[in-house]
C-alpha cells in the first residue's frame, strides 16, 4: 500500500504514524529533495541545504515536528522552525527565503488523534506523484550521515508569521474598513495570524474558534462545522463570516442572513472580479468535475471558460501550472490564487472576497448571486467493486440518466481512491429529480457491482 495519500502522509498519530516513521520520511526527503543541479550548486557555493518546518497545533504534532526536524539536521540540512503557522504561511516562507524544500506537520480538517505530514519542493510547490514514490523508495536505502560541523543547525524562524502578514496585506487590492466580519479559526492554525491579518486590512473582527489546546481543532468548529458561525454572525448582526479549517488552507463564508457561501460561490465572484481587472489569465477558472452546474453557467455567461480537473486541489494546481492560469480550486474551499499562492490558502481567499465587498459597496448575498446553485445529491454506494464503475449496465443507466436530465443536469460516477465505495452524484433544477435519480443509479451500482460473498 502506497505511503502517500492525495495529500501527503497522514494518519493516527502514534499509530501507524509514528516518530521513526516521520524521522526515517525527513532523511528520505533529504536525499531526494537534496539532489538535482541547483542543491549541488549551492553546495559547490559553500552554502548549506535549508528547509522550513511548521506544525498545526494538534499536541502529536510537537513530537512528531521534533522527528522531522531530527531527521533533517541528521542529514545535514538546517531547519528553519515555524512553530504553529498555517500550511500556506509555510509553502509561501519556503519560496520567499528560497529554502530547498519545507514540510508541514498537519492533518488539516481530520480530527485531533490524527496528524499527517506534507512536503513541499522548492517554491513552496507540492510535489507530483513521481517524486512522492522517489522518496518511499528512500526509506528502505542508505541515509546521509555527516558528521562534526555538516550536521544540520534547527533554529527558530523567528518572523515566519509576521512575514506572512505583510504578504497577505501587500496582495489586497481594497482595504476592509467598515466590514465586520465573524472568525472560526476551527481552534487550528490560523487561531493567531487569522485575526490579525483581518483585523489590520481594516475590518472590524469578532472570533470564535480561536483557542487550540492541542486536542480541541476542529472540533466543532471551522469550515466542516459552520452552523455555529452563521448563527454567530446572525446574532450579532455582523456582515459576513469566514470559516477555515484545521491548517487554514480552506475557507468557506456565510453571509449576514447566516447563508453557506462555498467555494463554487467564491470563485464565480472572485473570478468576476479578477476578469475586471485584467487579472484573470486567459479568462478561464480551473474547477474539478464535482464543482457545481450552476459554477459552469455562472462563468458561461460571465465570458470565463472553466477548465475540469479531477477531484484533488493537486490536480487542480497542476493544470492552473499547465496552463499558467491564476484562479482555480474546489467546491470544498480550497481556493488558489496563483500569482500570490502556490497552494489553498484561506486567509487569502477570505481577505479577498472581503476586498470585493468593500470594493463594490455590496453585501455577500449580492455577490454570490451572481450563480446559481443547483441541488446535488451524493450518494456513497458501499461493499462494491469499485474498479468495475464502468461495467456496461452500469454506463447504460448513466447515459438513460444523463438523457433525462438534458441540459438541465448531470451525472457523475467516481470510484473513491481509498474505499471500496463508487461516488453516485446527481445536480438537477429540481431537488426531489436529483434524489430520484441518484437513488435509481445507487441501486443499479448496488446491484451489477455487489462484491463477491
Amino acid at each position: 500500500m502506497a505511503l502517500f495519500g492525495t495529500d501527503g502522509v497522514r494518519g493516527l498519530a502514534n499509530g501507524p504514524l509514528t516518530a521513526e516513521l516521520a524521522l526515517t520520511l525527513a532523511q528520505a526527503t533529504a536525499v531526494v529533495l537534496g539532489q538535482g543541479r541547483t542543491a549541488e550548486a549551492r553546495r559547490a557555493a559553500g552554502k548549506r541545504l535549508t528547509a522550513v518546518v511548521a506544525r498545526d497545533p494538534r499536541v502529536s504534532g510537537e513530537f512528531l515536528s521534533a522527528a522531522v526536524s531530527a531527521g533533517l539536521a541528521a542529514s545535514g540540512v538546517d531547519v528553519l522552525d515555524a512553530g504553529v503557522i498555517p500550511t500556506p504561511a509555510a509553502a509561501y516562507l519556503i519560496g520567499s527565503i528560497d529554502a530547498d524544500f519545507g514540510v508541514m506537520v498537519s492533518a488539516s480538517h481530520n480530527p485531533a488523534p490524527d496528524n499527517g505530514i506534507k512536503i513541499f519542493a522548492r517554491g513552496g510547490r507540492k510535489l507530483p506523484d513521481i517524486v512522492e514514490q522517489r522518496i518511499e523508495a528512500a526509506m528502505s536505502r542508505p541515509k546521509l550521515q555527516p558528521t562534526g560541523a555538516d550536521v544540520g543547525r534547527i533554529r527558530r524562524f523567528a518572523d515566519a508569521e509576521d512575514r506572512y502578514v505583510v504578504h497577505l496585506l501587500q496582495s489586497l487590492p481594497h482595504r476592509l474598513d467598515g466590514i465586520h466580519v465573524v472568525l472560526d479559526c476551527a481552534h487550528g492554525a490560523a487561531a493567531g495570524v487569522s485575526p490579525e491579518v483581518f483585523r489590520d486590512a481594516g475590518a472590524q473582527v469578532t472570533v470564535i474558534g480561536a483557542d487550540p489546546d492541542g486536542i480541541n481543532i476542529n472540533d466543532g468548529v471551522g469550515s466542516t462545522h459552520i452552523d455555529k458561525l452563521a448563527l454567530e454572525v446572525v446574532r450579532l448582526g455582523a456582515d459576513v463570516g469566514i470559516a477555515h479549517d484545521g491548517d487554514a488552507d480552506r475557507c468557506l463564508a456565510v453571509d449576514a442572513a447566516g447563508n453557506i457561501v462555498d467555494g463554487d460561490q467564491i470563485m464565480a465572484i472572485l473570478a468576476v472580479a479578477m476578469k475586471e481587472r485584467g487579472q484573470l489569465a486567459a479568462g478561464t477558472l480551473v474547477a474539478t468535475v464535482m464543482s457545481n452546474l450552476g459554477l459552469h453557467r455562472a462563468m458561461a455567461e460571465q465570458g470565463i471558460h472553466v477548465e475540469q480537473t479531477a477531484v484533488g486541489d493537486r490536480y487542480v494546481l497542476e493544470r492552473m501550472n499547465e496552463g499558467g492560469f491564476s484562479l482555480g480550486g474546489e467546491q470544498s474551499g480550497h481556493v488558489i490564487m496563483s500569482k500570490y499562492a502556490t497552494t489553498g490558502d484561506g486567509l487569502l481567499t477570505g481577505l479577498h472576497l472581503l476586498a470585493r465587498m468593500a470594493e463594490t459597496g455590496q453585501p455577500l448575498s449580492s455577490l454570490a448571486s451572481v450563480m446559481t446553485v443547483y441541488p446535488q445529491v451524493l450518494v456513497n454506494v458501499t461493499g462494491v467493486d469499485r474498479t468495475q464503475v464502468g461495467h456496461p449496465l452500469v454506463a447504460a443507466a448513466v447515459v438513460e440518466a444523463e438523457t433525462k436530465l438534458g441540459a438541465t443536469g448531470r451525472v457523475l460516477l467516481r470510484a473513491s481512491g481509498t474505499e471500496q465505495l463508487v461516488r453516485v452524484m446527481v445536480e438537477a433544477a429540481d431537488a426531489d429529480i436529483a434524489s430520484q435519480i441518484a437513488g435509481r443509479l445507487a441501486d443499479v451500482v448496488r446491484e451489477h457491482l455487489a462484491l463477491s460473498a
